[in-house]
């Protein structure tokens, strides 16, 4: 049994009767807004915007460490939102920017320190 907080049975209690049909199916969906595997998703897009954002710090200034842990962590989230059931598109697409940018800036602080071999 899922234990759900009084608030957030009253939320979904309201959309309920709200949703209009054309949308139900969505919102019936085994991934869809009334569980964790739309929300999780939906908020993990701040680490994106984040990362879209440093882009334009100099590349001295990014931590190795940090870009590999987001790489991989976007690599392997996506490839497991494509194994579960039911498949979860939007955690896939998210990941995969997560792990994109990650690569990015991973690229970006190695050919700095490449270039660059008296700074730490």
């Amino acid at each position: 049994m899922i234990i759900l907080s009084p608030l957030y049975r009253a939320l979904v209690a309201v959309g309920d009767k709200c949703v209009p049909t054309k949308f139900r199916p969505l919102w019936e969906h085994p991934a869809g807004p009334k569980t964790i595997h739309f929300w999780a998703p939906a908020l993990k897009w701040v680490l994106v915007f984040a990362s879209v954002g440093d882009l334009q710090r100099p590349a001295k200034s990014l931590s190795i460490n940090q870009a590999i842990a987001l790489a991989a962590t976007g690599t392997i989230w996506a490839r497991y939102a494509m194994v579960i059931i039911p498949k979860n598109y939007s955690l896939f697409l998210v990941n995969i920017f997560v792990g994109s940018t990650a690569y990015i800036q991973l690229f970006r602080s190695i050919n700095y320190r490449f270039k660059n071999p008296a700074a730490k």
